[in-house]
């Protein structure tokens, strides 16, 4: 399931994964099934050694381009040559609100296109298709040699942002840069854009996220967490002929399983003061806040049907990201872990020093690490609150701040812009802002309010900001009035000021803008602040211990996901579970068992009419090895031959960890099987339309 994200650059990306220490232990055929790799660096040697499949440069670049990504932040696969893709329900969440209406409810009802004209637009959303990758690590090398930490730091941006852009005008693709091992490597990344994305098929969400928090990172399961999209071009269903041909009997217990996806982010790499700076604030901090919005949203839900809609999906995404930090903190109070990366830091740092070459070259990484974070110590919260936007929350806020620093940023060199609004990055803000997705006023004033509360409490009534933005007024009567007078939810109104630039904006008199125009002065000095004294000395340090683990170490492991194109490979797989064997099945009958009428353990109504109709002791959920985490929502599970045999939607309990640490003989992926995917069509919704676009075989 989704985690929660909020506006603008994360300063916990910034943070967490800046710097390269030393991975727990070197990758083996002992560990098989540890890291999320490359394309350009997969291990095939190892691969064919641990689970016996030949991956060579033909599976890699098949599943390359069948494989896609939904930038909302979950992954998907071709599933026809017409543009079908298959991704999870829970990553259609957003889609399906904006469809869903007060008469009706598609997260209760589901949605079936029995044509392509019935297939219905989702707003704002893009698929992007991995199709070249070019390192380009030299050319960033030699724009920040010699120069200062704070200098450095600006002239990689520059150079990032002049790269990209010129690999876009040179071709047809558009293009990312990649930052690898936290500056050890830099890529571009070449995709192919989608901007025309329809919703096509989605269960009910009563059994796409049947067991709800309880069972969410838990397994045994019982969820179909699928849905379809298509992607179009020109008006017209777009030809995909690179697409996976679903193997109907799955794969059997021991059977090879590759995960091909875009996870978001780990930290293993972290050195071990950055650990401790999460477990510390970051986590404790999203845990106290969350849980409280958690409290507000159910409280709020009781009071109408409407309400109840309107954070029907939401609430889950919010209960998902406390499961994730709640288990995330206790990780990292595990005593024995900590141990582990503090014996695997202290080793680097020794053979480092017995060299006096590299010690000269790379030994001050770690001082420098922990001067930066204690820089960051001084300023964290008013930088989360603010800049991070918090203490602002909600769609139509982030489209004012949009807005307001977008439109200045356009107006400089694109070498000199914030990274968000570069030159390549504008389609998307754009498409992003511009879309004509419907605004619930319900949520948004308990958003508003609530992050406009939390302002206040965590930087004092006292506070610059806090005493300008709220004056007299509480936050529930600031917000009453600052939703009330604004236009935001127009998005010809947002054409208007975006087309009509600062000039437009200045002039507004919108009270949204005006609040982010207000606001924007000090968040763009801790922006400033935050770059030069924490962001460059970080990334100047990670760069020296990326170069001093390549000297001690090679390159023989995998660097921390970064929300692009991964294979991890493992095997279908069970484990032990305080002494008892946690069979790596699920069937269809146990659903029903199980079912009480109730949420979150009420089956719909299309199911209960169709059990007569089902084979119950079709396989349902399955859980294997391979190493994931979030991003690979909706990820293609396929076979050696390249087969799909499932789609990733969870891991189980264990896997949270996965963001610091992976454990072989615990961590595991739970998957829909694809005959689960092909019963529900065929038996529960009648999709015979979808069912013989498929490519279904033995």
């Amino acid at each position: 399931m989704p985690t929660i994200a909020s506006r603008g650059t994360l300063p916990t990306r910034k943070l967490a994964p800046v710097l390269v220490a030393l991975a727990l232990v070197l990758p083996s055929a002992a560990r098989a099934a540890e890291g999320m790799w490359t394309l350009h660096d997969f291990p095939a040697a190892a691969v064919k050694e641990a689970v016996g499949a030949d991956i060579g440069a033909a599976w890699l670049d098949r599943v390359q381009r069948a494989t896609v990504r939904l930038d909302g932040g979950c992954t998907g696969s071709f599933a026809s040559p017409q543009g079908l893709v298959l991704t999870n329900n829970h990553c259609t969440w957003g889609c399906i609100r904006d469809l869903s209406t007060d008469e009706r409810n598609l997260s209760e009802e589901g949605f079936f296109a029995p044509s392509f004209e019935d297939e219905a637009v989702c707003p704002g959303a893009r698929v992007s298709v991995l199709e070249e990758m070019e390192e380009i690590t030299e050319a960033i090398r030699g724009a920040t040699a010699g120069k200062s930490d704070a200098a450095a730091n600006e002239a990689r941006k520059a150079a990032l942002s002049r790269l990209e852009s010129e690999c876009e005008e040179a071709g047809e693709l558009s293009c990312e840069s990649v930052d690898l091992y936290h500056g050890g490597q830099y890529y571009l990344y070449k995709y192919r854009r989608y901007d025309d994305v329809r919703l096509v098929f989605a269960p009910e969400l009563p059994i796409a996220a049947f067991g709800g928090d309880p069972d969410n990172f838990n397994f045994p399961r019982w969820d179909l967490d699928m849905s379809f999209l298509r992607v179009y071009e020109d008006g017209k269903p777009a030809a995909t002929p690179d697409f996976l041909p679903w193997k109907a009997a799955g794969a059997e217990i021991g059977e090879a399983t590759f995960v091909v996806g875009h996870p978001g982010s780990t930290d293993r790499l972290l050195t071990v003061a950055q650990l401790e700076e999460l477990r510390a604030s970051y986590l404790p901090q999203r845990l106290i806040v969350y849980s409280e919005l958690r409290g507000r949203m159910l409280q709020w839900a009781a009071t109408s049907d409407e309400a109840a809609r309107q954070v029907q999906q939401r609430i889950l995404g919010v209960e998902n990201g406390i499961k994730v930090w709640k288990n995330r903190l206790a990780s990292l109070m595990d005593p024995e872990q900590m141990a582990r990366k503090e014996a695997a830091e202290r080793a680097l740092r020794a053979t480092l020093a017995a060299d006096p070459q590299l010690a000269a070259a790379y030994g001050s990484a770690w001082s420098d690490v922990e001067a930066a974070l204690a820089v960051w110590a001084t300023m964290a919260e008013r930088y989360r609150f603010i800049e991070d936007g918090l203490g602002f929350q909600g769609t139509l806020t982030d489209w004012a701040w949009t807005l307001v620093r977008g439109t200045r940023e356009r107006e400089k060199p694109n070498e000199e812009r914030l990274r968000e609004f570069r030159e390549t990055a504008l389609p998307r803000v754009e498409q992003r802002l511009l879309a004509a997705s419907p605004v619930h006023v319900g949520y948004e004033t308990l958003r508003l309010a609530f992050s406009l509360d939390k302002l206040r409490e965590w930087l004092g009534p006292d506070d610059p900001v806090v005493q300008s933005v709220l004056g007299r007024q509480s936050p529930e009567e600031l917000t009453a009035e600052l939703l009330a007078g604004t236009r935001l939810a127009d998005p010809a109104f947002r054409r208007e000021l975006w087309e009509g630039g600062v000039e437009a904006v200045e002039a507004s008199g919108d009270p949204l803008i005006a609040l982010a125009r207000e606001v924007e002065p000090v968040a763009l000095a801790l922006r400033k602040r935050f770059d030069d004294e924490v962001e460059a000395p970080l990334a100047q340090a990670s760069e020296k211990i990326a170069k001093a683990r390549f000297a001690v170490y090679g390159k023989g492991t995998y660097p921390d996901a970064t929300f692009t194109l991964r294979v991890s490979y493992g095997a279908v797989r069970g484990w032990s579970e305080r002494g008892e064997e946690v069979h790596p099945f699920t069937h269809f009958g146990r659903a029903f068992e199980r079912a009480t009428g109730k949420d979150p353990f009420r089956l719909p109504a299309s199911w209960l009419a169709a059990r007569d109709a089902l084979d119950l002791d079709t396989r349902f959920n399955f859980a294997s090895d391979n190493d994931i985490i979030g991003g690979n929502s909706g990820s293609p599970v396929v076979d050696a031959e390249g087969r799909l045999v499932g789609v990733a939607f969870d891991g189980n309990i264990h896997s949270i960890a996965g963001a610091y640490w992976f454990d072989e003989t615990k961590n595991r992926t739970v998957s829909v099987h694809v005959a689960a995917m092909l019963e529900a069509l065929r038996a529960v919704y009648g999709a015979d339309r979808l069912l013989d676009e498929l490519q279904v075989v033995p």
